[in-house]
């Protein structure tokens, strides 16, 4: 593996600061609407079906937006390219802000999901090729606070936000943060690597791409709404599983690739690959099905619904960069072991619960989950990367970034799916909630099975 320098320049640092905070925002943007979906709806008189599409195209435009970072990161330097998805985060969060009509919100949250597709591969990639290692998990740590903490508050903040100052104050909130990253950027981050004029766009690459992932994730998405014989459903999931073999199959050939296939060389990668995927499959869906249960079956408020997530949130906050810490002075093995116990633990655990259970059990078995969920993202994100060459890191943070978002949308529609076919099969609301979070339970398995079997210490 290339040495990087044993001294990160000022200028790299505040790259890294600002950048983990644009992802950060982007992820709380994707999350904070789970608990607004209900508010948005009645506000533009559409469904509650039809307001989930404020997180549903988000998804959507992420996963499709992610693998052109690699063009990007070649052709312009990190400083323009960060700058840019500041840009459009501040462009969506104003339109969302002033929004007279649900089409309108849609077009906002576009932009918004367009900035979160860039900041993720660019903030793991930079903290791959910047910092030396020894380093690299510790630095990886303090961004699982984008990549753990802000999904997990996202509903809390939303909940309250909705209840205190409606939907709308959360994009006066978010505009005014993009806004301080836009002049931070821009006054205190130097030009940091190259840019290449002639980097080339393969652009049948680019559209195999956002057929691959856009209709997965469609596919997915639709299936928590339309039975599985739909072919709303199936349709676009084939779809999505041919442009996606044509999208592995075309890197391979051509001279300028998007994303180089040349990552999957690596063990640690291919490993740190399935892990990761399998873990956000098991996670990310849990902030969308807990404020659910507990406005759907148990009859709580939106606010209740956050407060649920807040404590193991608060807990993500310190076990980020502590298991990254960890990571760098004892190795990956015994941290990721630790922390997938506690994540699946927490995950059985809740396959349990009914409208019975106390309000703080749920919020027990939440916070192991949390606290088992951030305490892997940034050790296995970190090694899975640090054997690839600095030329491909950014190709290897982009497609597992944006496989990691179709397994989250996956996991999420059987989740959803699961919570509304259960129940008219079955006649007991509780089991929908029991089998989704059984889903989620699932893959918290065969992450842990990954990483019991393969995950090993240098």
């Amino acid at each position: 593996m290339e040495k990087a320098q044993s001294t990160v320049p000022r200028s790299v640092l505040l790259l890294v600061a600002l950048v983990i905070l644009g992802s950060c925002f982007g992820n709380l943007s994707q999350t904070a609407l789970n608990a607004m979906f209900s508010g948005i709806a009645t506000d533009f008189g559409v469904s509650v079906g039809m307001g989930q599409w404020v997180t549903t195209l988000y998804m959507l435009v992420l996963g499709v937006t992610v693998p052109a970072v690699t063009y990007l990161s070649r052709r312009f330097t990190k400083k323009q390219v960060a700058l840019a998805a500041f840009s459009l985060m501040f462009v969506g969060a104003v339109i969302d802000m002033l929004a007279q009509d649900f089409v309108t919100l849609i077009i906002g949250r576009v932009f918004q999901a367009m900035a979160a597709g860039i900041t993720m591969p660019l903030m793991m990639s930079v903290i791959m090729v910047s910092f030396p290692p020894g380093q690299q998990a510790t630095a990886m740590g303090v961004s699982g606070i984008a990549m753990g903490f802000a999904p997990n508050i996202g509903p809390t903040i939303g909940g309250w936000m909705i209840d205190a100052a409606g939907w709308r104050s959360f994009f006066v909130a978010l505009s005014a943060a993009a806004l301080l990253l836009i002049i931070a950027g821009a006054f205190l981050i130097k030009d940091s690597g190259t840019s290449d004029a002639q980097a080339r766009l393969d652009v049948l690459s680019l559209l195999l791409s956002a057929f691959a992932f856009g209709c997965l994730l469609l596919g997915f998405s639709n299936a928590s709404s339309f039975s599985l014989t739909e072919p709303f459903v199936w349709v676009p999931i084939i779809v999505g599983v041919v442009a996606l073999i044509g999208f592995i199959a075309r890197q391979k050939r051509v001279d300028h690739p998007l994303i180089s296939m040349d990552i999957f060389a690596s063990r640690k990668y291919v490993i740190g690959f399935w892990a990761t995927t399998f873990l956000f499959t098991s996670f990310l869906g849990i902030t969308l099905i807990i404020p659910l249960y507990i406005e759907g079956l148990c009859g709580g408020t939106a606010f209740e619904a956050g407060l649920a997530l807040l404590p193991g949130t608060i807990a993500a906050l310190i076990f980020n960069p502590l298991a990254g810490v960890l990571t760098d002075k004892i190795g990956i093995r015994p941290v990721v072991v630790v922390f997938s116990i506690a994540l699946v633990g927490g995950s059985v655990a809740m396959v349990f619960v009914d409208e019975n259970t106390p309000f703080w059990a749920v919020v027990a078995m939440q916070s192991l989950r949390a606290s088992g969920v951030s305490g892997l993202i940034g050790p296995l994100t970190s090694w899975s990367l640090e054997e690839l060459p600095h030329q491909i890191m950014t190709d290897g943070s982009s497609f597992s970034t944006a496989v990691r978002q179709a397994g989250a949308s996956m996991g999420t529609a059987l989740m959803v799916f699961m919570i509304t076919v259960v129940p008219t099969i079955s006649g007991i609301a509780a089991l929908g909630y029991q089998c989704a979070f059984g889903v989620s339970a699932l893959f918290a398995v065969l992450m842990f099975v990954v990483v019991i079997a393969k995950v090993k210490s240098n």
